[in-house]
């Protein structure tokens, strides 16, 4: 299980779902707990299908608040 501070969430840029790691997906079979960097590579958005590329931090380097 990772700290607190290494699970933030990760934001597609496509349709604005959110992969919150503490929920994982379901859907997608990704456990609780699980941190966006350890999702497999193939894993894509529950809601409209985009792949990782199209996710970007809420916080951290490379968020969207970095950018602003």
């Amino acid at each position: 299980m990772a700290n607190p501070e290494e699970m933030y969430q990760c934001q597609t840029v496509s349709c604005g779902y959110i992969y919150n790691p503490d929920k994982g997906d379901r859907k997608g079979k990704i456990p609780k707990g699980t941190k966006f960097e350890d999702i497999p590579e193939d894993w894509k958005c529950p809601v409209c299908g985009a792949g990782k590329k199209m996710f970007k931090p809420l916080v951290g380097p490379g968020s969207a608040l970095e950018d602003s």
